[in-house]
């Protein structure tokens, strides 16, 4: 993984992450207006940070331990039908996420809410091209690591933090805006279906991770 584009499109994914209200930033938002204060949309960034990075960690290591067993040429088209059949679930049934029973919640509950939907979202697979290509940028480690078919803890350690850190940077800046300046009421005006946007993305990287 020597070019910088695979890391320029772990950080998209992530900023694209922080974009959909559903992954975050509508419930700091929420929050910080429900008791008036600026602080706790900055606390509720810490709890859903903590909460995607453990789904997207999950993902990276449950990848990282298949390629410990499978060849990439079979991992390849399993993790491309994967994205498309998931891709076409998101589009059948673009509500099927974890659904909060109640705005007021501690730490905890936030960051485990975090999970669940990024885990229900696909977030973390959406990853899984770019890491079946991942490979060692050191020679000793490239061999080591060609020899047991994965890539190093470092480098797992970087796609989950370069990932996880644009998606919170991204949610946190559109979470002080709206809180701030423009207020939720823009929601009933300019909507973008970022559901459909994500499972459309999620079907072409399904696509495009069979021709490449």
């Amino acid at each position: 993984m020597t070019s910088a584009w695979p890391w320029i499109a772990v950080a998209a994914l992530g900023a694209y992450h922080g974009i959909d209200p559903s992954m975050g930033w509508l419930f700091a938002v929420a929050l910080g207006l429900q008791e008036r204060r600026r602080s706790k949309v900055i606390w509720a960034l810490g709890p859903i940070a903590l909460g995607h990075l453990v789904s997207i960690a999950a993902v990276v290591a449950i990848i990282g331990g298949l390629r410990l067993f499978f060849a990439i040429a079979l991992l390849r088209p399993i993790g491309a039908a994967a994205l498309i059949l998931f891709g076409l679930f998101r589009f059948i049934w673009p509500r099927a996420h974890p659904r909060w029973v109640a705005m007021r919640v501690n730490a905890s509950e936030l960051a485990l809410w975090s999970f669940l939907m990024a885990s229900a979202h696909g977030a973390g697979l959406m990853l899984l091209p770019i890491l079946i290509g991942m490979t060692p940028n050191s020679p000793q480690v490239h061999q080591m690591a060609t020899v047991c078919g994965s890539y190093t803890v470092a480098q797992a350690i970087a796609v989950v933090l370069v990932h996880t850190g644009a998606m919170i940077a991204v949610t946190g800046v559109i979470a002080i805006l709206v809180y701030e300046w423009v207020g939720l009421a823009i929601l009933r005006s300019a909507w973008i279906n970022l559901d459909t946007i994500w499972a459309g993305a999620l079907v072409v990287a399904g696509v495009l991770s069979l021709a490449i």
